[in-house]
């Protein structure tokens, strides 16, 4: 059974929903005694996890225990903040119809990020990840809700061809759409009544981790949760479009080392060796090399040190990440002491309560709840054939090829880590150039 499972995964092209997009029949071939579903809903305004526990419970679970099955798991967890009420009441109830007992519901605390995989880990179980580990290392596979109604989806024999988005900022009606993969940002902004402000930026995925597109032509792929628009000098985007180098000048010359950012960390809470105001010091003393840089190796990126820790308003984050990214360029890798890693005493009383964050975010007035229930088909998609972790796929189709939706476009290349690709809407193959494919709908 683990066999048949693990393949239909890998030919419908299931990958993680949460933004990573490592491919999920790579994690499914593991055995472990839990999964968790993170239903999380870590950053402020993504709501289409909330939303698809709601409307489609029934095939999320089916998901899970198809994963359950497939990695030998005797318990599932569906994990899900309890402000969600709606939500939560319709996971309980289908949950106490599911014989055996083997799903239960966690109720999480309103923080952040109570979604990041080593947070929820040990929120629910207990347990702590290793330094640069992975939930697997404690027994447990950790599944995206949408992945996990992908999975139930693959089950059937259908691809992944549509996602989830929320829409929401300085748009006319925020909501949470379905839309096939490859569909352009301007097509969903559109949708959504357009913005209301002449001069925006659009943040994909989440106000703390998202990045800000270079165009609104990019296509919606498989790992994206959101879409928020707002504008260029607001808090949320200015520090994402600043210049790199401009940050490191500015952080040599104005941390004052108060260790508010080290305090605030959620993986040094959880007893990681991350010091993120000793990073701080790195670049200005050229220590690349140093047992200190390569802590960044254990940043998860989250943005607690930079939009809500600093007092000077600086960004510890992206010092981390250019870290980071030199160090990971010099194959350096973190070697763990092996010691056990005990988490600070003060864990719970440091936590970032959501509400406090929203206002530090200058996202207050976003907080309206989105329209459900919308789906849009536009008329043409791009679809980018590597749009996960690993190798792109490789295209087996030809321009002018007619595709119907689920139709193969992009297969793992042999011996490679990959995902295949698969239309998302009827149509003809109007053009493949550098990595995408664009298909027009049939008129």
């Amino acid at each position: 059974m683990k066999e048949q499972i693990v393949t239909r995964i890998k030919e419908a092209g299931v990958v993680g929903a949460g933004g990573a997009g490592l491919p999920t029949h790579v994690k499914a071939d593991a055995s472990v005694d839990t999964v968790l579903v993170n239903g999380a809903s870590c950053e402020p305004l993504l709501m289409s996890d909330p939303y698809l526990l709601e409307s489609e419970c029934q095939t999320v679970i089916r998901g899970l225990q198809t994963m359950m099955d497939c990695v030998g798991a005797k318990r599932g967890i569906i994990c899900l903040k309890g402000k969600h009420e709606h939500a939560m009441a319709v996971v309980k109830d289908a949950v106490a119809k599911v014989p055996g007992g083997q799903i239960e519901v966690f109720e999480l605390k309103d923080f952040y990020p109570a979604g990041d995989e080593h947070v929820l880990v040990h929120e629910v179980l207990g347990k702590t990840v290793p330094e640069r580990g992975i939930p697997l290392q404690v027994g447990a596979v950790v599944s995206n809700v949408e992945t996990l109604l992908n999975v139930a989806h693959a089950m059937d024999g259908a691809p992944v061809t549509h996602r989830y988005v929320t829409v929401t900022g300085e748009v006319k009606t925020p909501m949470v759409v379905k839309v096939p993969v490859g569909t352009a940002i301007s097509d969903m902004l559109a949708y959504a009544g357009g913005p209301t402000i002449q001069d925006y930026k659009v943040v994909d995925g989440g106000p703390m981790m998202g990045r800000v597109k270079a165009s609104i032509e990019e296509p919606v792929t498989k790992t994206t949760s959101g879409l928020i628009v707002l504008p260029p000098e607001h808090n949320v985007v200015a520090g994402k479009i600043k210049d790199p180098e401009r940050i490191r000048k500015i952080t040599n010359s104005i941390c004052c080392q108060c260790t508010r950012c080290t305090d605030l960390c959620p993986r040094n809470l959880l007893g990681h060796s991350l010091h993120p105001h000793k990073l701080m010091r790195v670049f200005a003393s050229h220590e690349l090399d140093s047992e200190v840089a390569k802590e960044a190796l254990l940043c998860s990126e989250c943005g607690v040190c930079e939009k809500f820790a600093c007092p000077m308003m600086i960004s510890p984050r992206e010092v981390n990440a250019q870290i980071k990214r030199v160090l990971m360029q010099g194959k350096v890798r973190w070697e763990s002491s092996k010691e056990e890693l005990v988490s600070s005493p003060f864990r719970e009383s440091r936590f970032v309560p959501t509400s406090r964050l929203i206002q530090r975010l200058g996202l207050t007035q976003y907080m309206d709840h989105p329209k459900t229930g919308e789906s849009f088909t536009p008329s043409s998609v791009t679809l980018l054939l590597g749009q996960h972790i690993g190798a792109p796929a490789q295209c087996v189709v030809a321009v002018g090829d007619r595709v119907k939706v689920g139709d193969l476009l992009g297969e793992i290349p042999e011996g490679a880590m990959g995902a295949r690709v698969h239309a998302s809407i009827d149509g003809v193959v109007e053009s493949i150039s550098d990595g995408k494919v664009t298909i027009r709908a049939d008129r």
